[in-house]
């Protein structure tokens, strides 16, 4: 089942965001904290929003987290409109295989639709043969042409000085 993350659910997305800075051999630059993700998703004024797949825990108690999507607005200036950028989809290893991946990202399709958002977008890391494959087999296509920039640490703080 897919639903909208709910506090409660933060130690899970938490160690979900772990699990895929693990996966992408990242873990030494995730430094997040539950106490982040919470002011993030719950605070005063959210940007950023999630999904969760949730299974049944086996003593039938309650519910597993087992994947999520965090994702926030884009804006298209050449459409006018909004757009959904996917930052981390991620389902647990343990778990894959049984449509998490495709239902969360049908569940961000729906909210493009519902809202009238013309684009749902993210990134993988070219090395990521298995998301590619899943993510061209539901109709996302590469944007091969266009590259990444990105500026942290002492580069953006260098030209942060360069403002009026």
């Amino acid at each position: 089942m897919i639903r909208r993350v709910q506090i409660e659910d933060v130690p899970a997305i938490v160690d979900l965001i772990y699990g895929l800075a693990e996966y992408e051999k990242l873990r030494h630059e995730c430094t997040v904290t539950p106490e982040q993700i919470e002011a993030a998703l719950f605070g005063p004024n959210p940007a950023v929003f999630g999904h969760v797949a949730v299974e049944a825990t086996p003593d039938a108690a309650g519910e597993e987290v087992v994947g999520m999507a965090l994702w926030f607005l884009s804006f298209s200036t050449w459409d006018g409109v909004h757009g959904i950028y996917l930052e981390d989809l991620y389902v647990r290893p343990d778990r894959r295989g049984g449509g998490h991946g495709t239902a969360l990202l049908a569940a961000l399709a729906r909210e493009c639709a519902t809202h009238g958002y013309t684009r749902l977008g993210w990134e993988v890391l070219d090395w990521n043969e298995p998301s590619i494959g899943f993510y061209r087999s539901i109709g996302a296509r590469s944007r091969d042409e266009w590259t990444n920039f990105r500026l942290t640490g002492a580069e953006l703080a260098a030209l942060a000085e360069r403002a009026d």
